[in-house]
């Protein structure tokens, strides 16, 4: 999966952005041409998915011409939006441009929740109104919320209203540190009891609701989904599998996982891992994927420090690695977020005789 953050301009003003957008293009986007350019490459390494976001995505006059060109190489596409440009003409001329679906975002399951995350006052009702808008033009879409202390109270609220409006998921992130986020609103990360409770909310959550619920950020999410061996309700319990990370670890710059482009052309190994692979300007993203000595590293889960590093699930949670490197400067430390870790530490100090905290 490759993400494309086609463009800095954003008429909101989010807290979190781990863009950090503003309310106008930076100069040194990447042209029409050069994103066909992308495009090409992404097409012949054969891709499973891409995302375009920002960034606010539709703020960008040829977004859509970049998608129908992506669509035309056989490249599955879809955008990742605030909802608030989206009226039903555009619902309609993304799905002719070959959009499969739109992630909107809603981060509160009231107006003043949401709004004050989002930074504009009404933004709430226009979300809405572009959700509204995406439904009755029959263009598929998901829910993105972030979850944080300041509407961890919501979240079944939240869930509910992505079934209500017609959501065919929910994709709950977990608030990382990394971009505006750690400037603006790092006090709303998650304790990691907190996020302990919330993932088991989740997780039991996802035995009684229709869709699927996914959470990024966080890989020790599906271990609870295996641990507490959830069936749902409703779909096939292989659908699971979908969620991300689920038996394969943080996917930044993994092997069938994960990558960025920024909008100057900029390669990240995640939008929670913003360390500089290269930049497609220079080399392809194929050979930045193949060459890169940081994914290299990434890779060899065997490197992986202190508890992730000892942990039973290294190869099948590995911990946020955004995290550990925005918290720690080292992304290969011990995921400060895990609520595992003082058990892992506690098992480890039992096999050399002390326990140790890192």
């Amino acid at each position: 999966m490759v993400s494309y953050s086609i463009t800095t301009k954003c008429n909101l003003k989010c807290k979190h952005c781990y863009s950090n957008s503003v309310d106008q293009a930076s100069p040194d986007e990447l042209s029409t041409g050069e994103a066909f350019g992308l495009m090409d490459d992404l097409s012949r390494w054969g891709i499973g998915l891409l995302i375009i976001d920002g960034g606010e995505p539709l703020c960008r006059e040829d977004v859509l011409d970049v998608v129908k060109y992506a669509s035309s190489k056989g490249i599955r596409a879809t955008i990742g939006s605030n909802g608030t440009l989206i009226d039903e003409s555009m619902a309609r001329k993304m799905l002719d441009a070959g959009v499969m679906a739109v992630a909107i975002s809603v981060d509160g399951a009231d107006a003043v929740t949401h709004d004050s995350f989002r930074g504009v006052s009404g933004a709430f009702e226009q979300t809405l109104r572009g959700i509204e808008a995406s439904r009755n033009a029959g263009l598929p879409f998901q829910l993105n919320m972030v979850i944080r202390k300041d509407n961890l109270s919501q979240l079944e609220d939240m869930l509910r209203l992505a079934v209500d409006l017609g959501a065919n998921a929910a994709e709950v992130f977990d608030l990382v540190a990394a971009g505006r986020a750690k400037h603006e609103c790092h006090e709303l990360v998650l304790s990691p009891e907190e996020r302990k409770q919330a993932m088991e909310q989740l997780a039991e959550a996802q035995g009684d609701y229709p869709i699927l619920i996914r959470v990024p950020g966080c890989p020790m999410y599906p271990l609870l989904l295996q641990q507490k061996q959830i069936q749902p309700k409703h779909f096939p319990k292989e659908m699971l599998r979908r969620v991300p990370y689920y038996e394969r670890g943080c996917a930044a710059g993994m092997p069938m996982g994960y990558v960025m482009v920024l909008s100057d052309g900029e390669v990240n190994p995640c939008m929670l891992l913003q360390v500089r692979l290269g930049n497609v300007r220079e080399q392809s993203i194929i050979s930045i994927w193949e060459n890169s000595p940081v994914l290299a590293q990434l890779r060899q889960r065997e490197l992986l420090k202190g508890e992730c590093g000892v942990c039973s699930s290294r190869s099948t949670c590995s911990g946020c690695r955004g995290r550990a490197y925005e918290e720690r400067g080292d992304m290969m430390a011990t995921d400060p977020g895990c609520w595992l870790v003082p058990e892992v530490a506690k098992e480890r100090g039992k096999q050399y005789g002390k326990v140790e905290y890192t």
